[in-house]
C-alpha cells in the first residue's frame, strides 16, 4: 500500500468512496450522493488553496483518501485546519485511516498550521479511538447538530496541536 498525492484520475474512486460513506454511515452528515462534478470542484478548490489530497492505493486500487481544509473562514482561524479521511468499506479496520491522517501532519506543519481539528460522529467509537491514538484530544460534543437516518446526531470535535514551525504562539 502506498500513500501518494491524488490526481484527477483518482476522482472516480474518491467519488465512489465518498458516496458509499454517505449512503452507509453517519461519518458524513449528508443524505444525497454527490456528483463527479462536485468532487472535481472540491479537488480543484483544495489544490488552489494549496491543501493536500492524499490517497491510499494498493493493487486493488484506491482504498481511501484524506485531506484538510480551512476550519473556519475568519482570519483568526488561519492556523487551524479540519481534516477528513474516508475509506472503502473493505479497507476499514486495517490501519489505513491512521496512515492517511498521519500523512497529513507534515503538510499541515509545512503550511504553518498549528491545530488540526477532527469532527467525528460521537457514536463512532472506532474513529474516536484512532484519533486519540494519534494525539487528538476531545474538545467538545455538540449535541444533536446533525440529522440522518431518522435520528439526531452528536458531533465530537477533537483537536491535535501540530507545533508548526513558525506558527505564532
Amino acid at each position: 500500500m502506498a500513500i501518494r498525492p491524488a490526481t484527477d484520475a483518482d476522482l472516480p474512486a474518491i467519488t465512489a468512496i465518498f458516496n458509499d460513506v454517505i449512503a452507509t454511515s453517519t461519518a458524513i452528515y449528508m443524505d444525497d450522493p454527490v456528483s463527479f462534478e462536485d468532487r472535481q470542484a472540491w479537488f480543484a478548490a483544495r489544490r488552489a488553496a494549496g491543501f493536500p489530497v492524499l490517497v491510499a492505493e494498493a493493487a486493488e486500487g484506491v482504498l481511501g483518501f484524506a485531506s484538510f481544509g480551512d476550519f473556519r473562514a475568519f482570519p483568526g482561524y488561519r492556523h487551524t485546519v479540519e481534516h477528513s479521511v474516508h475509506l472503502r468499506a473493505d479497507a476499514r479496520g486495517k490501519g489505513l485511516g491512521t496512515a492517511l491522517v498521519t500523512a497529513l501532519f507534515e503538510p499541515a506543519r509545512a503550511l504553518g498550521k498549528h491545530v488540526m481539528i477532527a469532527g467525528v460522529d460521537a457514536s463512532n467509537e472506532g474513529s474516536i479511538r484512532m484519533h486519540e491514538r494519534l494525539g487528538f484530544q476531545r474538545g467538545a460534543v455538540l449535541r444533536e447538530v446533525g440529522r440522518k437516518f431518522g435520528r439526531w446526531l452528536d458531533l465530537e470535535l477533537m483537536q491535535k496541536l501540530l507545533d508548526a514551525p513558525g506558527a505564532p504562539r
